[in-house]
């Protein structure tokens, strides 16, 4: 692992603090001024990911406000219930798009508002149609440089984007994650057996969405047992168990994992960014990462999980390290 160098002050050194601001209002005030012209060259877009499957998201083009065109396009992707809304999605695609690059903010399904494209119910072990979405962008745009990212169960999919793509035919160049999703088993125990608020953030939010799911689909879905449990094994487990190919809750977790060798085939050079205090993803799993040369990983003692602010008014140390990978020679990486 190499080191990251991050290093905020006193005050902001807790894991917590570092984990809630990213997402918080508080600083909404500070992200959405500098989004503007991210936002005001923002086109909804929805995305032909093959096999009937439709995902949405928005996509920025330097032309749009009068620059010239760019040479490279980032997809973006957000966490579990995040959006491609999310202030720490609209945060680094600001910087990306201020600093010369096209942005493609994705969706994942039944997210941002998107539950009625499809009716199907998301799950994490949805990738085949993350990968065409990113395929269907290369096909759009052939002559841009495509590399992708994402945060938490973004970076996951990125990764694993990234070890489909060769096979895809898509000529991704590189691929980054913060804090990602590395062992679901892992994630899932540190979810029940830590902080409730956690916890019960993503239970809240994961129930609104199955709700909205229902009054999209009333014919296909009754989750009404599945709204009244409150730990989110017990609701992941009976998702998987009705409405996905997976018979158990243990062959849904492995099938999204990213640990034990399952990005051993990577050919499209990565780059994972991980904390030691994250509260979500328990580093520890680093150490089960497939050992390549397309996969390098940084490690930071602070940074919580995909916080890493050295002040609350200024840009994530995440937008300098991506910006570096990004800017700096193939021999460099």
């Amino acid at each position: 692992m190499k080191p990251a160098g991050f290093l905020p002050p006193r005050w902001l050194r807790n894991h917590h603090l570092q984990s809630i601001l990213p997402t918080s209002r508080l600083r909404r005030p500070w992200v959405m001024p500098r989004a503007r012209p991210l936002l005001s060259a923002s086109h909804p877009t929805v995305l032909d990911c093959g096999a009937g499957v439709r995902l949405s998201g928005y996509h920025s083009r330097q032309q749009d406000v009068g620059r010239p065109a760019a040479t490279t396009l980032v997809v973006l992707l957000h966490g579990w219930e995040g959006s491609a809304q999310s202030l720490y999605v609209l945060a680094l695609g600001s910087h990306l798009f201020d600093r010369g690059y096209d942005v493609f903010r994705l969706n994942f399904r039944d997210h941002g508002g998107s539950h009625g494209l499809n009716p199907g119910l998301f799950h994490s072990c949805r990738l085949d149609e993350v990968v065409g979405a990113v395929a269907q962008l290369h096909e759009l745009f052939p002559d841009k440089r495509l590399c992708i990212g994402g945060f938490s169960l973004g970076g996951n999919f990125a990764l694993r984007v990234a070890a489909r793509a060769p096979a895809s035919h898509i000529p991704l160049e590189r691929a980054f994650a913060v804090c990602p999703v590395l062992s679901p088993h892992s994630t899932l125990d540190v979810l029940e057996r830590g902080s409730f608020v956690y916890r019960q953030y993503f239970i809240q939010k994961w129930k609104r969405s199955l709700m909205e799911k229902q009054r999209c689909f009333p014919e296909i879905y009754d989750m009404k047992d599945i709204l009244e449990m409150d730990t989110m094994t017990a609701m992941t487990d009976a998702m998987v168990r009705r409405y996905s190919e997976f018979e158990t809750l243990d062959a849904y977790l492995t099938g999204y994992a990213i640990v034990d060798g399952a990005l051993a085939n990577l050919a499209v050079p990565s780059h994972a960014l991980l904390a030691a205090d994250d509260p979500i993803i328990p580093v520890r799993d680093a150490d089960r990462l497939a050992k390549t040369p397309f996969l390098s990983v940084t490690h930071s003692r602070y940074g919580g999980h995909c916080g890493f602010l050295d002040s609350f008014g200024r840009e994530s140390w995440v937008s300098a390290w991506v910006t570096r990978l990004l800017e700096s020679p193939p021999a460099a990486r």
